[in-house]
């Protein structure tokens, strides 16, 4: 132990420590494919196991952005890393990818080992709910980097899919039919605006709140929903033409991404609960409906393009697979998106 680099501030010894705490978790979402245990220079997963014949890799990266201050002020960390994993997940599904396997960053000014292995807990748990492994990571100790009890996560997701089975959104058409997929609420998108209005609100996460049934931090701080298992089961029997995950930039930034050249949606409102917590931040914020809907998902988390003929089927599939399902709107010739109520 190098007694200098502990008066810099870094201590190996937590370090050593967070990283055996951490292997029970890891342990939890081990797929047979890992060739290589925790702690290896390079994590090695061997494709060849998947039997694809033409496997596209189909990867992304994202982390928490600010729904980290909530974890901060209410002390707690055992979802955080539920958001990461989802936020990375639900966007490689999109495209039919299955996640194979998960990378996660954490970066910190002080290693507390106990706080670390809560982290991790929640990145193996969304990595279970997801059918990946995680496969590796690093834990970062950067003294002033970070204020004290601050840190940051990001993550790292690889999907497979068979060349012939991406799904593009190329044979998107008007007249198909959006589904929309429950969320849990806020998920991890928007909690600049969302801290805002809490503070000017002059309410506390500790507070509890009717509306929600429980406190306002508990509420804003359940974790993004992982939509894989219900989507790889919908993809083997039904047919998708396009997929969105609900994140940043609400529904106007995220349809146009999946739907052709010439195409846009409408969608109706009234066609799904709009869950309490978009109420209350729209009415305690006064933020107009048009941001809402530009910043949030809703209630919606996810969603599928079908074709109408495929919309009774593709519901029943994703209902066995306790799937909350809307049918939500329809795609049009217009470009751009329209939310009955708010833009005609």
């Amino acid at each position: 132990m190098s007694k200098q680099y502990e008066a810099a501030g870094v201590s190996l010894t937590a370090g050593y420590e967070s990283v055996s705490r951490m292997k029970k978790h890891v342990a939890r979402s081990m797929r047979k494919e890992v060739m290589t245990g925790l702690g290896s220079f390079g994590a090695m997963f061997d494709l060849s196991q998947l039997n694809l014949k033409e496997p596209v890799l189909v990867s992304g990266t994202d982390g928490v952005g600010t729904k980290l201050k909530l974890a901060f002020a209410l002390d707690q960390h055992d979802t955080i890393g539920i958001d990461c994993v989802a936020m990375c997940v639900n966007d490689i599904i999109v495209q039919g990818a299955e996640p194979l396997y998960f990378l996660d960053y954490i970066a910190l000014g002080k290693a507390v080992p106990a706080k670390i292995e809560r982290i991790v807990a929640g990145v193996a748990e969304g990595c279970v709910q997801s059918g990946c492994t995680l496969i590796g990571g690093e834990t970062a100790e950067m003294p002033g980097m970070y204020a004290d009890g601050e840190y940051d996560i990001a993550g790292f997701a690889v999907g497979a899919v068979e060349k012939q089975k991406l799904i593009t959104g190329e044979h998107v058409q008007p007249g198909d039919v959006i589904l929309g997929l429950a969320s849990s609420g806020v998920h991890s998108n928007g909690f600049s605006l969302v801290r805002k209005i809490v503070a000017e609100s002059g309410l506390r996460y500790e507070d509890e709140l009717m509306m929600f049934g429980s406190t306002i931090g508990n509420t804003l701080l359940m974790p993004t929903r992982i939509y894989v298992e219900a989507v790889k089961a919908a993809l083997e029997t039904e047919k998708i033409q396009a997929m969105v995950h609900i994140t940043g930039g609400g529904f106007y930034e995220n349809v146009p991404r999946v739907l052709p050249e010439g195409c846009g949606a409408t969608f109706d409102p009234k066609k799904w609960p709009t869950l309490p917590v978009f109420d209350w931040l729209e009415q305690a914020g006064n933020v107009p409906r048009h941001d809402m809907y530009n910043v949030f998902n809703m209630g919606i988390g996810y969603m599928m393009i079908v074709k109408p003929e495929d919309v009774d089927a593709v519901t029943a599939r994703l209902a066995r697979e306790n799937e909350t399902v809307y049918t939500i709107g329809t795609v049009t010739d217009e470009p751009g998106v329209r939310i009955h109520g708010v833009d005609q």
